[in-house]
């Protein structure tokens, strides 16, 4: 069983970002580096409790994406613990709870990082939701909801140790931040001195000299965002951690066969008309910085076949020579 006192330091985690981490994107993830814990979008749990087939369909995954942790979100805890049941039978490998969303729409809900400010019903929510499950329940959270101050931010974070989670990925922004400004890492490393569960950073980590700067005492890194039309970084990332070399592709037609598989996940997954209109984001991702990228953007955006997809791909390589 998948517990996270016993992962191999340091850890490597794929961010949970809406839009972009379904199955087929964990897939391309794990394809490229195996030893990432990747976790669903974010769903909701009163979604899961009243059968919405949307929620639902968030959480498959394939074998292939173990460990899998599935993240909800909510502010009702008897239905978080009903979703942990839920979520158990499924079979995923572990809980998160997401405190750590900024979007206006999910905090006027009280959802997200908005629990920041109702430290009672946070720690409520971990505590029935680890009541209800074997899983390990682990939180995502900022440093704070308007500002951040240490005395706040690690009462907070000690009271969702106290309540039962078992690991801490931490953003190095507030909630008024969203993702502006620079992630401070430094918060970060008082709440791992202050707590005996696991703790990552989050937030900024683009290079590996952002993982040499920034890792410390930490156990470990989410990435998010630096994935996006660069799936390699992870890759590299695993390697650094194993202390061997990787060499990422550098032209396009080196990248193609892995974008190929993203398109044959995407597809598999959803269908080819929902599946290639959802990676018509990623296929604009992988061609930013070639010339005349806005041109080649307009197309890709526009596919609506996986053949096609390809087609233009091929073309942008041969008119480039990347």
């Amino acid at each position: 069983m998948f517990r996270w006192k016993d992962q191999k330091r340091p850890m490597l985690c794929l961010a949970p970002m809406e839009g972009y981490t379904d199955s087929s994107y964990r897939q391309l993830i794990k394809a490229v580096a195996p030893q990432t814990i990747v976790y669903t979008e974010f769903t909701s749990s009163d979604g899961l409790k009243y059968g919405s087939k949307n929620s639902f369909k968030k959480i498959e995954f394939k074998q292939s994406e173990r460990p899998l942790i599935a993240q909800i979100f909510g502010k009702h805890p008897e239905n978080f613990a009903e979703c942990a049941k839920i979520l158990e039978d499924m079979g995923v490998d572990g809980i998160d709870i997401n405190m750590g969303c900024p979007s206006g729409k999910v905090v006027a809900s009280c959802h997200g990082s908005a629990l920041f400010r109702h430290p009672e019903l946070a720690q409520e929510i971990v505590y029935q939701t680890q009541k209800a499950t074997t899983l390990d329940v682990s939180v995502k959270m900022r440093l704070g909801f308007d500002c951040y101050t240490e005395e706040t931010l690690l009462a907070f974070a000690k009271g969702l140790e106290a309540a039962g989670a078992k690991h801490l990925a931490v953003h190095g922004r507030t909630t008024k931040q969203q993702y502006s400004g620079t992630a401070d890492f430094d918060p970060i490393y008082r709440v791992k001195e202050a707590l005996n569960i696991t703790v990552v950073g989050n937030g900024d980590i683009k290079t590996i000299d952002d993982i040499k700067l920034k890792l410390k005492t930490l156990d470990g890194v989410m990435i998010g965002r630096a994935t996006y039309g660069n799936p390699w970084f992870m890759a590299e990332v695993e390697a650094f951690f194993n202390g061997t070399e990787y060499t990422p592709p550098k032209t396009l037609a080196e990248k193609l066969p892995l974008i190929i598989k993203q398109c044959d996940f995407a597809c598999e997954y959803k269908g080819e008309r929902i599946g290639m209109m959802e990676m018509r984001k990623h296929l604009a991702n992988y061609i930013h910085s070639i010339p005349n990228a806005g041109k080649y953007r307009f197309e890709l955006v526009r596919v609506e076949t996986k053949q096609q997809a390809i087609d233009t791909l091929h073309r942008i390589i041969e008119e480039t020579s990347l």
